[in-house]
């Protein structure tokens, strides 16, 4: 379905989930095939239709359904996707929304680390963070362009500051972000600690409105170290890299998130607020005399 005009259905949904609800404390009432959605043509890919098309508030509306019901994926590529359509697929007494772009992306997991990943929920990447137990800026994101962006940044930190100390953090379960207490996929405070830390910043780069994560994870440890970047009704059309730095999700944004806030880089702020600008202002003039993104984000590739 495309994400912008799922919301045709708002009200359907929340007849279903009400009746799976109400139908599970019923004995003689089995369990039914999970309603599984499919949101693709998403709101980091309507460079070429505009603002019109860019809502990714489904998530929003199904996040306030009961937690025995509700559940959110947010694949970072083609083998999450395929472990969690699989996973949905074989569910009963479910609403599951999967969002996923029909574009092609990166691949990052092989099928077994992403079986694996997408059956914790999130995680974090090893092969992308440093080994520190300590990190200096916790990167993390749910979604597969806000995972695009958090890596492409997390190089760029790793150039600004060679001796930065980075943890990245994948989700996939959005729902995972809850305490225990409020869903059966929520992480209890000790697990949740152990992905994002008691005390370091989090830049969390979300593929939906950023409030959504506050509202998920308001009541767990660090929370208030949490900087989340995601949609924020910006949008145009416009060249695909455009579309993330008009919502400030863009990897040069990122990073500069990142120095903004890691107290041993204070002295660096203004120097790297300054080179940002001006790359935006490089960005600008380029894709306006030539109509695509600049080489170095089109070429991009992830290097360790």
């Amino acid at each position: 379905c495309y994400e912008a005009f799922v919301h045709i259905v708002d009200s359907m949904v929340n007849q279903h989930a009400k009746w799976l609800k109400v139908s599970a404390g019923i004995a003689w009432r089995r369990p039914i095939a999970s309603l599984n959605y499919l949101l693709t043509s998403h709101v980091w890919r309507q460079d070429h239709n505009g603002l019109s098309h860019e809502d990714p508030g489904f998530l929003d509306h199904v996040a306030t359904k009961t937690a025995s019901v509700a559940r959110i994926y947010l694949p970072p590529d083609a083998n999450c996707l395929l472990s969690v359509a699989d996973h949905c697929l074989r569910s009963r007494h479910y609403v599951n929304v999967i969002v996923a772009g029909k574009q092609p992306e990166a691949q990052w997991l092989g099928i077994d680390d992403a079986v694996r990943h997408c059956t914790a929920g999130a995680g974090v990447w090893d092969w992308a963070s440093d080994p520190d137990e300590t990190p200096d800026v916790v990167m993390a994101c749910a979604g597969d362009v806000p995972t695009l962006e958090t890596l492409a940044a997390v190089q760029l930190l790793r150039e600004y500051v060679p001796d930065i100390r980075i943890r990245v953090v994948n989700v996939v379960d959005l729902m995972v972000l809850q305490p225990q207490s409020e869903h059966p996929h929520g992480l209890d405070a000790r697990a949740f600690t152990a992905l994002f830390t008691a005390d370091a910043p989090v830049i969390f780069a979300f593929h939906g409105y950023p409030a959504l994560i506050h509202r998920l994870a308001y009541r767990q440890p660090n929370h208030a170290n949490f900087h989340v970047r995601g949609f924020k009704e910006e949008g145009t059309t416009t060249t695909p890299f455009d579309m993330v730095v008009l919502n400030d999700l863009d990897r040069y944004r990122l990073a500069l998130d990142a120095i903004t806030r890691i107290p041993r880089l204070h002295d660096r702020v203004a120097a790297e607020t300054q080179r940002y600008w001006a790359t935006m202002e490089r960005h600008k003039l380029y894709i306006a005399e030539h109509g695509e993104d600049l080489p170095e984000i089109r070429d991009w590739r992830w290097a360790p």
